[in-house]
């Protein structure tokens, strides 16, 4: 290969210009630099020097590095002037020139790889025998007092047990920790302790009380024959079916059902004017079941007859109360819906009877506040990005809201769902008053603390001050879920830097709509980036094996997704049905994967009988 020393001269003179850039930013953020750890220090430093090649548009100069045979600085993040360097001593050499590229403090590709490998230690502990990617999974409140499943869990392989503080209180909290160590402690493990404080999330507000009313239903076939009676639980109102079956409960007292025998049976009018029969079986502690095979509707306070087989009436009763139904508001594209700052419960659409719009939807904000901030024109997403609208009118305590997206038949909206504003400049940030007081409990009980809705530096500044007060000392995981908070990570990161130990979750369920479903996947690999360059762990979160975890099979998408995940120091399953499965499988995949690649980085294991023209990763499968 003919080399021209033109090409090659003014290669190094952009290799130059960066290395010259980059030192005058060193220059510049020197205060930031210095007021970091000394843990972070030669991180913080390739932080800003990845900055600062990112600065220049470089696909060109990486075109033409690649033609020469050498590094394209595609895998720079981590040791950024190191690579550099040793691109521009090559040239050099081509060149004729003489070789003095040395400095000192400057992170070799070798140590950048040992300090990510501590700072990943110092926040999650050792890792696991036979894989290097770690596993978080959200505990569910009714884990305190299940210990097999906690069990389960730590024996699958998790390494961090995360408990969400906007769910349960401190007794809950407790009690689930108290497994997770009892738990840990049994089989040799370290499992940690991570707590997520709930942060300002903006949601909507509660829906108006529905009736209350229960609706049995029997097993029918295509026919409408009944094929299965529908269970009934007729028990006082605080005891649960045995096992907690999911059945009808219809709650009356004690005393009444002490009057019952086995094949008697309860008369009701339900609320069709329908008269419904209940036959009376076997007996469970201070329960009884009933088996009825007609449709039903039965409101509280509904008469109960009982009678004895031979139709001898011998007591009435009142059913007890059921908990209202969750009312939902049910909204199509172009139908209009009011977010007021009043903590009116919620409502669907009034029409007359002629079906002309009487009285609009309209529904609550958990923040008032944010509605002042909010501008016309400017989009809004309902529930996880489900609905989709755009604020039309601003009005005094209110937004009118134009539907743009929802499903064909209609899209639900309930109480407490996360409302997304991406392009509103929103004052809200920091800490909550109720964030403040369960970091009381956190910093006695957890390891790590999850700072959620991360903005920009000043919330981190806050959660040290709040820390300060403490004497414990907890690590921090800073959840990237707003396009804010994207845009100012660089700041973000330097800022808790002064601390230690720390990481990063990406919080693909808020952040993907906050920066758009079609920015999302390059978004998410640039905080990939700029996390490797800080040598910071990193958490991937949100959605990850969520249909295996919650209906028992996977999705062909998410599994490939999940192998993907294992580009992050961390994983995190959310709570659901089938988690323990869930653990197992995604256990396999990274253990399988790490052969494959790590990081950024491509590993070629041999692939057996290649010699041959036959493919094989026999050493890899993984029961």
């Amino acid at each position: 290969m003919i080399i021209q020393p033109d090409k090659l001269h003014a290669i190094s003179l952009q290799i130059e210009e960066i290395i010259e850039k980059i030192r005058e930013m060193e220059n510049n953020f020197v205060g930031e630099i210095d007021h970091v750890s000394p843990v972070y220090r030669k991180s913080a430093l390739n932080l800003i020097h990845y900055l600062g090649l990112r600065s220049f548009d470089i696909d060109q100069l990486q075109d033409q590095l690649r033609d020469l045979g050498l590094p394209g600085l595609s895998n720079a993040e981590s040791h950024v002037m190191r690579s550099l360097l040793t691109i521009h001593s090559i040239l050099n050499l081509y060149l004729g020139k003489p070789v003095i590229e040395k400095r000192k403090g400057i992170i070799s590709i070798k140590k950048s790889k040992k300090i990510l490998n501590r700072n990943t230690k110092l926040l999650f502990g050792y890792k696991s025998k036979k894989r290097r990617t770690r596993i978080m999974v959200t505990l569910p409140g009714s884990i305190g007092d299940d210990y097999k499943l906690v069990n389960g869990l730590v024996k699958s392989g998790i390494n961090s047990a995360r408990i969400n503080c906007a769910h349960d209180d401190a007794f809950t909290w407790e009690k689930m920790i108290n497994n997770v160590h009892k738990s840990s402690e049994k089989n040799a493990k370290n499992c940690k302790v991570m707590m997520d404080l709930g942060g300002p999330k903006i949601r909507t507000g509660p829906m108006q009380d529905g009736p209350k009313i229960i609706h049995i239903q029997p097993e029918k076939d295509m026919m409408g024959r009944v094929t299965k009676p529908a269970k009934i639980w007729l028990a006082p109102p605080d005891l649960m079916p045995p096992d907690n079956k999911i059945v009808s409960h219809i709650p009356v007292s004690e005393e009444w059902i002490k009057f019952m025998k086995k094949n008697d049976y309860i008369q009701l009018t339900d609320t069709r004017g329908k008269k419904i029969e209940f036959i009376i079986g076997g007996k469970s502690g201070y329960g009884r079941w009933g088996y009825c095979f007609s449709s039903a509707y039965v409101l509280s306070g509904t008469e109960l007859n009982l009678f004895k087989q031979d139709k001898t009436e011998i007591n009435v009763h009142q059913v007890g109360e059921f908990q209202p139904k969750i009312q939902y508001i049910t909204l199509k594209a172009n139908e209009y819906l009011v977010l007021h700052n009043k903590p009116t419960p919620g409502e669907s659409a009034v029409y007359d009877e002629n079906g002309n719009l009487h009285k609009r939807a309209h529904i609550s904000c958990t923040l008032p506040e944010v509605l002042n901030d909010v501008k016309q024109g400017e989009p809004i997403f309902f529930d996880d990005g489900k609905i989709e609208g755009v604020v039309e009118e601003l009005n005094k305590d209110e937004l009118l809201i134009k539907i743009t997206h929802a499903k064909n038949d209609g899209s639900k909206l309930k109480s407490d769902k996360g409302i997304n504003l991406p392009e509103s400049d929103l004052k809200i940030s920091g800490l909550t008053d109720k964030d403040r007081e369960d970091i009381q409990f956190v910093v006695s009980h957890a390891d790590t603390v999850n700072l959620s809705f991360v903005n920009d530096e000043n919330d981190v500044q806050q959660l040290l001050d709040e820390l300060s007060k403490y004497e414990a000392t907890v690590g921090i995981i800073l959840k990237i879920e707003t396009q804010k908070g994207f845009k100012n990570l660089p700041r973000i990161l330097l800022k808790a830097m002064q601390t230690f130990p720390i990481g990063v979750m990406i919080a693909r369920g808020d952040l993907a709509i906050e920066t758009g479903w079609k920015n999302f996947a390059s978004i998410q690999e640039e905080i990939f980036r700029i996390c490797e360059a800080a040598h910071l762990p990193v958490v991937l979160a949100t959605q990850v094996l969520e249909n295996l975890t919650k209906n028992g099979t996977p999705s062909r998408a998410e599994i490939t997704d999940a192998a993907m995940a294992q580009r992050a120091e961390c994983v995190m399953l959310n709570k659901g049905v089938y988690i323990e499965k869930s653990v197992k499988m995604l256990d396999m995949i990274l253990r399988r994967m790490q052969h494959f690649q790590k990081k950024k980085e491509t590993i070629l294991p041999k692939l057996d009988k290649a010699d041959e023209l036959i493919l094989s990763h026999n050493k890899f499968f993984i029961d």
